[in-house]
């Protein structure tokens, strides 16, 4: 049974009653029923609407999320559904490399508490030239292992040309909604909260009603010291 939902994902739970699985494409009349959900959820327009798969993927590429290696679990064609989540990436900061001796991982000791994590309250960076759209912030802290209660902390950004970037799961903004922001600036830190298991930033981009693959400048990646000292 295919699921439009994940329980990594954080705008799809978000949605209540569309958290349920689904086998088929909403009607127009269950697609009008989400729009109403979420814009009394007071979300900017299009965010987590519905998405329909696209014959051709195209990508857009972001500024890097963090200043220290990072690995990202993406979210396949058809996994997800709302604008935001479809074609969505999870990003976690990777550490081990203290020494010569030791391997990438994500987290020290039995990564139980949030400190444990390499990537707990590291710098998060805005992924484009654009304006803050949207900010929403959950201030309940989740303990490793064990998922809190949705809605995520997000961040919204669009650019000129109309594409739009999500960020879920960070803590302790440190924008505005209005603001320009320049690709690389930090924006908030990485946090643990909504439907996350673990400290990570979810990333999810679209324009219009069609959600885009995300690729890392790896031009930009190749600037800073954290990514090529290791």
């Amino acid at each position: 049974m295919k699921k439009i939902l994940s329980g990594a994902m954080m705008l799809a739970v978000m949605m209540g009653s569309l958290s349920a699985p689904a086998l088929a494409k909403p009607t127009a009349e269950q697609r009008h029923k989400m729009d109403q959900q979420l814009k009394a959820m007071g979300l900017p327009p299009g965010l987590g609407r519905w998405v329909d798969d696209p014959a051709d993927i195209h990508q857009v590429t972001l500024a890097p999320l963090f200043e220290k290696p990072f690995a990202c679990s993406e979210h396949p064609l058809g996994q997800l559904h709302g604008a935001g989540d479809a074609l969505g990436t999870d990003c976690m900061v990777v550490g081990g490399f203290e020494t010569d001796h030791g391997f990438a991982k994500m987290y020290r000791g039995d990564g139980t508490k949030n400190t444990d994590w390499y990537g707990w309250h590291t710098p998060v960076h805005a992924p484009i030239d654009g304006v803050v759209k949207y900010i929403h912030l959950n201030t309940e802290t989740n303990t490793p292992g064990t998922m809190g209660k949705p809605p995520a902390s997000m961040m919204v950004f669009e650019r000129a040309d109309g594409v739009t970037v999500v960020y879920a799961h960070l803590t302790e903004p440190v924008v505005k909604v209005g603001d320009h922001v320049t690709a690389g600036q930090v924006v908030a830190i990485d946090g643990n909260n909504g439907v996350a298991r673990n400290p990570h930033i979810h990333v999810g981009a679209y324009r219009g009603g069609e959600p885009l693959q995300i690729r890392w400048d790896l031009r930009a990646m190749g600037k800073i010291p954290g990514m090529t000292d290791n």
